[in-house]
């Protein structure tokens, strides 16, 4: 059952992770679309998703400690492998850089006001946190696959 309640927040966070970037910033972003008349201006656009992420950063925490007391746990009994620590470490690094770094780090400027996210080197952060976004997508996919294949074979 913890295996499967495993697999199931990571699935979990997969799908937050993939619809929080593909749908949620696509729509946040491009809102005069939806609403036929542009009301928010792209810093009021970024205040919003700024939120969404500090709130998704909750579930990150969760999620990094939850895969490192798994995989440890995991790793003391041997139903490890190469493929899953280095996926494993890789969705820990990347959640913790994203809610630990990137996330204050962003609603930092966004409390400097709109002319400081103009700045590149805000622009540059944001570039980076996307980046961080996309590779845990893959971390988390790849832990996901080699964990479902490892509890069908090892049990």
């Amino acid at each position: 059952m913890i295996n499967t309640l495993y697999l199931l927040c990571i699935g979990l966070t997969i799908g937050a992770v993939a619809v929080l970037g593909a749908v949620v910033a696509a729509v946040v972003f491009h809102s005069e679309i939806f609403l036929s008349v542009p009301l928010l201006s792209r810093y009021e656009e970024g205040k919003i998703m700024g939120e969404i992420f500090r709130r998704f950063s909750y579930w990150g925490y969760f999620m990094a400690a939850l895969i490192a007391i798994y995989e440890v746990s995991r790793y003391k009994v041997m139903q490890i492998d190469k493929i899953s620590i280095l996926s494993g470490l890789g969705s820990i690094g990347t959640l913790l850089l994203f809610s630990a770094v990137y996330t204050p780090k962003i609603l930092e400027y966004q409390g400097q006001g709109e002319a400081v996210m103009m700045d590149h080197a805000f622009d540059a952060l944001h570039k980076a946190s996307e980046i961080d976004f996309k590779i845990l997508l893959v971390m988390l996919c790849i832990l996901f696959i080699r964990r479902t294949y490892l509890m069908a074979v090892k049990g």
